[in-house]
């Protein structure tokens, strides 16, 4: 099944609910083309904040920063994924994809703008970082960053 330009999956089909197709999510397209070039990607924006449950906007473009060539693919009518170049290798560095998550999720919010019920949110989701991992990838954020996450440990 043609899922883009030079993009093709084997469809699953629902027989559960009898419902058809279905198609793969964005984000298994966007693995599936890191893969196959052999680069690292990570989410970033307002998809970041979506699947944390920090904002209920869904982005109609997904972005992922990625260490490959940056570019976009579309993917049926106004929707597609944005791959940016980053040479900040931080992204790819953490130990804990949770931790990837909150840190990159912090970021887009901004240091001024963070409240206290995404804080309450990502309390939640910090308690999935095992001490080990948070202790390692705590060096990677932010100084901004650290300071608020260190409060809710």
């Amino acid at each position: 099944m043609r899922v883009a330009q030079g993009i093709y999956c084997y469809p699953k089909v629902d027989r559960k609910w009898g419902s058809g197709i279905i198609p793969p999510s964005i984000e298994e397209i966007a693995e599936a083309i890191a893969k196959r070039d052999k680069v690292r990607i990570a989410p970033a924006g307002a998809y970041v904040l979506n699947k944390l449950g920090l904002s209920t906007q869904i982005p109609a473009n997904v972005v992922f920063v990625t260490d490959g060539s940056g570019r976009r693919i579309s993917i049926g009518k106004g929707k597609g994924i944005l791959f940016k170049h980053t040479s900040e290798m931080r992204f790819f560095a953490f130990h804990a994809t949770m931790m990837q998550l909150i840190v990159t999720a912090m970021r887009e919010i901004g240091e001024q703008n963070v409240t206290d019920e995404q804080m309450a949110v990502i309390r939640k989701h910090l308690e999935q970082v095992t001490e080990e991992d948070y202790q390692k990838d705590i060096l990677l954020a932010p100084l901004w960053v650290r300071k608020k996450l260190s409060l809710l440990r």
